[in-house]
């Protein structure tokens, strides 16, 4: 816990949706919670709808407290948050609220010119929940876990990379130290998302995403691949994805298939994950061999879990796993951690 002589870094969340939420919720729930005090919304919606949803949530449930209106702020357990509802970064007065960081998980912002508005606007840094759409855009992308020490605290613009992301990467490097990857291909079986409508209509460039998204399992374009090159660039080349979206709320899945540099067989990976597991990766991969479904994982805060009945071979050099994840809330868990690390290295403010 920070010295009573130390202020706590103040933040300020960008896009009060489904992201949005799920970080509030995970720092409200976390036993660090202490660390870091969130203090203003800018959300465009009314603030009847966002307390109603911080309250109920119907993939994660009721919120572990109370969430009341109270002088035109939200109180969360007791928390006090300034509300505002722009539609642009410069609306808001960032620098009179004395943030030190914004979470942008609004998702509409990814290019360094857009971000910067930010910046200008008064925000000292930001903190995206979503891949900048090239890594000039952003001053550095991490993994939670993975690259995190790579941070100085100069940087102004940070990304958490993806929910995907996140579940693949310490996967990936895992088995490129411990048996060397030659290539890897990865379909991601992503949850619906709020891009797609609920019935046919025009509502995406994608002319597949103009489609139901519960009456159909659609395949849509990803960046995957390249976000993985930017985390293990020692696998430029040597990676591609797919991604299908199916009719299923929350909770998503990674079919990937490794060629391996050294023999593998079913119980040597497994046991290598297994390891994983109980060793520095511990609270990102999980590791079990029961007859899972999807919905057995919603709210779990791990990046990957990897389902060991699911686990095959053929030949010695070539593996596929299975691997679940919850694209919500192990994402909300990940941002947090790069919050809290990140904030660390900021110089300290005295009370």
């Amino acid at each position: 816990m920070p010295s009573n002589l130390q202020k706590l870094p103040r933040l300020a969340i960008n896009g009060y949706g489904r992201i949005g939420r799920c970080f509030l919720r995970a720092l409200m729930e976390s036993p660090n919670a202490g660390n870091l005090d969130i203090v203003a919304i800018n959300e465009p919606a009314n603030l009847e709808s966002m307390a109603y949803l911080t309250r109920y949530d119907s993939t994660h449930g009721r919120l572990r407290g109370e969430a009341e209106i109270v002088d035109s702020a939200l109180i969360v357990n007791g928390q006090r948050i300034a509300v505002s509802h722009a539609k642009t970064p410069e609306i808001v007065d960032w620098r009179a609220l004395g943030i030190d960081l914004l979470v942008e998980s609004s998702g509409c912002y990814g290019r360094r010119p857009e971000l910067t508005r930010f910046l200008d606007a008064g925000c000292p840094r930001l903190l995206l929940a979503h891949p900048g759409l090239s890594g000039s855009d952003v001053d550095a992308t991490i993994v939670s876990g993975i690259n995190q020490n790579t941070l100085t605290g100069s940087e102004r613009i940070v990304s958490a990379a993806s929910c995907t992301t996140n579940a693949v990467v310490p996967l990936l490097d895992l088995i490129e130290r411990e048996i060397g990857v030659d290539q890897a291909l990865l379909t991601t079986l992503h949850s619906v998302m709020n891009d797609q409508p609920l019935i046919d209509g025009y509502h995406h460039d994608d002319l597949r995403r103009t489609r139901s998204a519960m009456q159909s399992i659609i395949p849509v374009s990803t960046g995957l691949a390249r976000g993985v090159e930017r985390l293990l660039p020692q696998l430029a080349g040597r990676v591609q994805a797919k991604a299908i979206r199916v009719p299923t709320p929350n909770v998503s899945a990674i079919d990937l298939t490794i060629s391996t540099q050294r023999p593998v067989s079913v119980h040597s990976i497994n046991a290598l994950l297994v390891a994983a597991t109980k060793g520095p990766l511990a609270d990102l991969i999980a590791f079990s061999e029961e007859a899972h479904a999807s919905i057995d994982f919603n709210h779990d805060s791990h990046s990957a879990i990897v389902d060991g009945s699911q686990t095959r071979t053929a030949g010695t050099h070539l593996v596929n796993l299975f691997v679940w994840f919850d694209n919500e809330w192990g994402f909300a868990n990940r941002m947090l951690e790069v919050a809290n690390h990140w904030s660390r290295l900021w110089p300290s403010k005295s009370t």
